[in-house]
């Protein structure tokens, strides 16, 4: 907080005036990378309908947009990765910008023209959101020219996903998709009834 009110040139008395505590501070740099993300995403998922591309884009654009915090992730990580810690990505306080989050994957897939099973667009959104905070934690770690070992990872993955994704509604795949749609729906109800 010292560093930050002085690179403002405000008094640390001032940064606590809108900051309550460091942590407030980092949910609002959480809200603040997702509308910078959202935004950058806006004119893809506005025009763009295949669901490969859609999501390739969003988690393109995820990447391009906190880029800028590299070096700041893996100390903002040590805390985050903290069950006990308000800055957790599952706790009650990340809560508006986990489920604006999980609003973007539920765009993604909504606004293609792939064909989804109605039980896996129940659970597909937060199974999308799961799988981009996988690769924000690679991204933290990882230290290739230009990160580019997260791109890579990303071209690749978003491939099979969508593959996957156009494979559910095969009747052959059926009992597997509904096991990966019980699995999450125990998932989230799990992450639910864990105390405060």
């Amino acid at each position: 907080m010292h560093s930050i009110a002085d690179r403002a040139g405000v008094a640390l008395g001032n940064a606590y005036y809108y900051f309550h505590s460091k942590e407030h501070l980092i949910q609002a740099f959480y809200g603040r990378t997702h509308e910078e993300h959202v935004r950058t995403c806006d004119s893809l998922l506005a025009e763009e309908r295949e669901l490969k591309v859609r999501l390739l884009g969003v988690m393109r654009a995820k990447i391009a947009t906190i880029e800028p915090y590299h070096q700041f992730a893996g100390k903002l990580f040590k805390t985050a990765a903290d069950p006990q810690s308000p800055l957790n990505p599952f706790s009650e306080e990340s809560d508006a910008v986990r489920q604006e989050s999980i609003a973007v994957f539920a765009e993604v897939v909504s606004g293609s023209t792939m064909r989804v099973p109605k039980d896996l667009m129940e659970q597909l959104p937060f199974m999308l959101w799961l799988y981009h905070m996988g690769i924000i934690l690679f991204w933290i770690h990882d230290s290739s020219s230009r990160r580019a070992r997260t791109h890579r990872l990303v071209d690749r993955s978003v491939d099979i996903i969508a593959k996957l994704i156009g494979l559910a509604s095969n009747p052959l795949m059926r009992p597997l998709r509904r096991s990966a749609v019980r699995l999450i729906s125990e998932l989230k109800a799990d992450v639910a009834a864990i105390p405060d």
